[in-house]
C-alpha cells in the first residue's frame, strides 16, 4: 500500500525525468533541423512529413537513448533538494527506515525500466524504420554497395558466390549456387548473371549452366533465360548496421540466427544490440540506486557538488558500456556479457555506495 510520501516521492522522481526529458529533446531537434535544414530545402521535403514523419518518429528513439542518463540526473537533482531541505532528515526522524524509503525511488525506476523495454522493442522499431526511409528520401539517398566475391550460405548444404552485386538494378555478376549432400557436391549452377524481379519477387538467371551429379553420373543442361525463385533477396547483400533498429526483438532473433548462417561478419552487432535491449533499461534500476545513495547526505556544495559526482559516474558508466562493447564486437567477449558487466559492476558499486551513505 503505497503512502502519501511514496505518492510525494514518486512524482517528485517521474515529473523531474520528464521534465529534464523533454527539455533535451527540443535542444536536439533544434540541432538537428539546423544540422539538416539545408538538405530539406533542396530536396523540398513536406513540412508535414517534416513534423509527422521524421520528427514524431525521432522522439522515441531519443527519450530510450537518453533515458539511463536522464533518470540518474533527475534522481540526483530531486534527491538532493530533498537533503538540502532537510527532508530526509525529517523522513528518517520520522521513523521510516533508509531501505523503506528506497522503495517508492524503485517503483518509479522500474516503471522507467519497463517503459525502456517496451520503447526499444515494440514502438521504436517500427518508428525507426519510418524514419529511416525519410532520411534515405530527403537526407541521404542510400550508398553503393561496393563488396566483390560474395560468398553466402543461403540454406543449410546450399551455398551462393557472387563476383559483384549493382544494387542500383539489382544485377548480381559471375553467379554460382552449389549444393552439397555429406560433403559432396551433388548441383552447381553457373550463370554470367542474376537479375532480381521486384514486381513478381522472382530471379532471372541469364547465360546459365547447370551440372546435376548423382554420384558417376552428371547431367549437363544450358540455357539463355530462366525465371526461379532462391532463398536469398538483394536486401541480404546490402544489409547495413541500421536496419537491426528497425527489428523488434522476435524479428531481430530470427534475423540473427539467418545471419549466422550466412556467416555474416557482422553476427556480434547484431547480438550485441539484441542483448541491451534488456541490459540497458535495466541500467536505470543500476543508477537510480547509485543516485539515491550519492545525493541523499546533506552536503555543503549542495546540488551542484551532487550533479558533478553523478554526471561523472553516468559517464564513466557510458564510457564502461562503450568499451565492453568494443571487446564483444572487436574481440571475444561474449556480447550478452558485454552488455551485462557495466551494470553487475555499477550496481555493487551501488550496494557499496549504500551501505555507506548516512541513515
Amino acid at each position: 500500500m503505497l503512502k502519501k510520501i511514496d505518492l510525494y516521492i514518486i512524482r517528485k522522481f517521474l515529473g523531474t525525468f520528464f521534465f529534464a526529458i523533454t527539455l533535451i529533446i527540443f535542444i536536439v531537434i533544434i540541432f538537428d533541423l539546423s544540422e539538416k535544414i539545408d538538405d530539406f530545402i533542396e530536396k523540398q521535403a513536406p513540412l508535414r512529413e517534416i513534423i509527422f514523419v521524421y520528427y514524431l518518429n525521432f522522439i522515441p528513439y531519443f527519450i530510450n537513448l537518453f533515458s539511463p542518463l536522464f533518470t540518474f540526473i533527475a534522481v540526483i537533482f530531486f534527491t538532493s533538494r530533498l537533503a538540502s531541505n532537510t527532508e530526509i532528515i525529517a523522513i528518517l526522524g520520522s521513523g521510516v527506515s533508509f531501505n523503506r524509503l528506497l522503495r517508492p525511488y524503485f517503483i518509479s525506476a522500474i516503471v522507467l525500466s519497463v517503459l525502456g523495454i517496451y520503447l526499444s522493442n515494440i514502438l521504436i522499431p517500427p518508428a525507426n524504420r519510418v524514419r529511416l526511409d525519410f532520411e534515405a528520401t530527403y537526407v541521404k539517398p542510400p550508398q553503393p554497395f561496393r563488396d566483390r566475391n560474395i560468398h553466402m550460405q543461403i540454406r543449410p548444404n546450399e551455398f551462393i558466390y557472387l563476383e559483384s552485386f549493382n544494387n542500383r538494378t539489382n544485377i548480381g555478376y559471375r553467379f554460382s549456387l552449389e549444393k552439397v549432400t555429406d560433403g559432396t557436391l551433388t548441383y552447381k549452377l553457373l550463370a554470367e548473371n542474376v537479375r532480381w524481379d521486384s514486381v513478381q519477387q522472382i530471379w532471372t538467371i541469364e547465360n546459365y549452366n547447370i551440372r546435376t551429379i548423382d554420384g558417376l553420373e552428371e547431367q549437363l543442361s544450358f540455357g539463355s533465360s530462366m525465371d526461379t525463385t532462391l532463398a536469398f533477396t538483394p536486401r541480404d547483400f546490402i544489409q547495413n548496421l541500421k536496419e537491426m533498429e528497425t527489428m523488434n526483438f522476435g524479428e531481430l532473433r530470427e534475423f540473427i540466427a539467418n545471419e549466422k548462417l550466412k556467416g555474416s561478419e557482422n553476427v556480434k552487432f547484431y547480438e550485441v544490440e539484441l542483448h541491451r535491449r534488456i541490459a540497458f533499461p535495466f541500467a536505470t534500476l543500476v543508477l537510480t540506486l547509485i543516485g539515491m545513495a550519492v545525493s541523499s547526505r546533506k552536503v555543503r556544495g549542495g546540488i551542484g557538488l551532487h550533479l558533478g559526482i553523478g554526471l561523472s559516474i553516468s559517464f564513466a558508466f557510458i564510457l564502461f558500456m562503450q568499451i565492453s562493447t568494443t571487446f564483444a564486437t572487436k574481440g571475444n567477449l561474449h556480447p550478452m556479457l558485454s552488455v551485462w558487466i557495466p551494470n553487475l559492476f555499477f550496481g555493487l558499486l551501488g550496494v557499496y555506495l549504500l551501505r555507506m551513505a548516512p541513515k
